[in-house]
């Protein structure tokens, strides 16, 4: 109020000089006194500022200029990313880092004559987007302790964001108490993850959706499903022999939504009850797969024992073929016997998990998810959401 009636009494009489008014009133300090006309224009005497003046024009704000546009969206070449890759899954790590036209960071990771794990990054990460690369897959206790200590590395190098990519989260499975006295696993390990230090978790295909509740940072969860979908799009399969076959009812849902987007194929359901881990038993069928090519659809396949039998039960009720999907090839024994005794016509995984040269056989097909992971990455990194096709399937929020 003080300051406007200044302005207006210098500009209502000018005989009243700005100086002298304020020396009139000594309730504006000496520090507080101003000139009302400026004679010469601003100069920088400490040096330029600090942001860069990128039109000729310094008068008329850069971004209210109607030639302005905002540059790329994703800047390919962005030296505050950085990508690091665990032991578990280099190849992945590598193809991903291809896609986005990075360099794995480097990283040393040796284990002592004991067992125990060290990890050193070899690069500074301060200030720095970090995601490290490292499914929790079979040895799992072993994945998952140099996981949570390059986390920990990380965090101790003062890296910005720390993002955990599990492309297969191991103890998915222990996500519920069956039976007294058990554990929850996945809770357990989750919580791990988050005490490590990491930000933020990047997963795919986890076996059940409440897993995601178990973190108590942001999950950005995945699927493998568009990977699956084009490649069986591009075999010359008639739309109207197409069946699609949940093993067990509680993949009824995945089931669904795969049948959904392959032509929206009708559904079967193999009845099965557990009589305890690891081991299935099929009961019956709903469905009509008679004279049909059967699509199975599961999230993983461990022993095999699930979808080998559902796949023997598809072929006494009259199915052409069968097929097999699934993200995760865990293939623990005897699945590779299973899966290569005849009873598929083609067994379709992708490569979050590592298959090792002895466990591939003639109807094995590998797809890669490192697309889809690179993808999914860049949108992260750039606070990007993942709503628009052709992503609308990456569930990024």
């Amino acid at each position: 109020m003080a300051s406007s009636s200044l302005l207006w009494l210098c500009s209502s009489n000018p005989l009243i000089s700005p100086a002298t008014h304020l020396k009139a009133h000594p309730r504006f300090p000496i520090r507080h006194r101003f000139r009302c006309s400026l004679v010469e224009p601003l100069k920088f005497e400490n040096g330029k500022p600090h942001f860069p003046l990128l039109t000729s024009d310094p008068a008329f704000p850069t971004f209210l200029s109607p030639n302005f546009h905002f540059q790329n969206d994703i800047n390919k070449h962005d030296t505050r990313l950085r990508i690091f890759s665990g032991t578990a899954n280099p190849a992945l790590a590598q193809e991903i880092a291809c896609y986005m036209g990075l360099e794995l960071g480097k990283i040393k990771i040796k284990r002592f004559a004991d067992g125990e794990i060290y990890v050193q990054l070899q690069e500074s990460v301060r200030g720095c987007d970090v995601f490290l690369v490292q499914p929790t897959c079979p040895p799992a206790n072993e994945n998952l302790m140099e996981l949570l200590i390059m986390i920990d590395a990380c965090r101790r190098a003062s890296a910005k964001n720390i993002t955990a990519v599990i492309p297969y989260f191991g103890y998915a499975r222990a996500d519920r108490k069956t039976q007294g006295r058990e554990s929850i696993a996945a809770k357990l390990v989750a919580n791990l993850i988050t005490e490590a230090g990491a930000n933020r978790v990047l997963a795919c295909d986890l076996h059940s959706g409440q897993s995601m509740g178990y973190f108590d940072i942001p999950v950005d969860h995945v699927y493998g499903q568009p990977v699956i979908l084009d490649y069986l799009a591009s075999k010359t399969i008639c739309s109207d022999d197409l069946v699609v076959v949940s093993p067990d009812v509680g993949g009824v849902a995945r089931a669904r939504a795969f049948a959904k987007k392959l032509s929206d194929a009708p559904l079967a359901i193999v009845d099965k009850r557990r009589h305890g881990h690891n081991v299935a038993e099929v009961m019956n069928l709903i469905g009509d797969v008679k004279g049909k090519v059967a699509v199975m659809v599961d999230d993983m396949i461990d022993t095999a024992g699930t979808i080998a039998k559902g796949a023997a039960l598809l072929h006494q009720e009259g199915a052409r073929e069968v097929y097999a999907c699934s993200t995760h090839a865990v293939f623990s024994p005897p699945a590779i016997e299973r899966l290569s005794s005849g009873l598929f016509q083609e067994v379709i995984i992708t490569n979050t998990i590592p298959v090792s040269e002895q466990n591939y056989f003639p109807q094995l097909t590998v797809l890669s998810v490192a697309n889809l992971l690179g993808e999914t990455i860049w949108r992260v990194h750039d606070d990007c959401s993942g709503g628009f096709e052709p992503y609308a399937t990456l569930g990024i929020d």
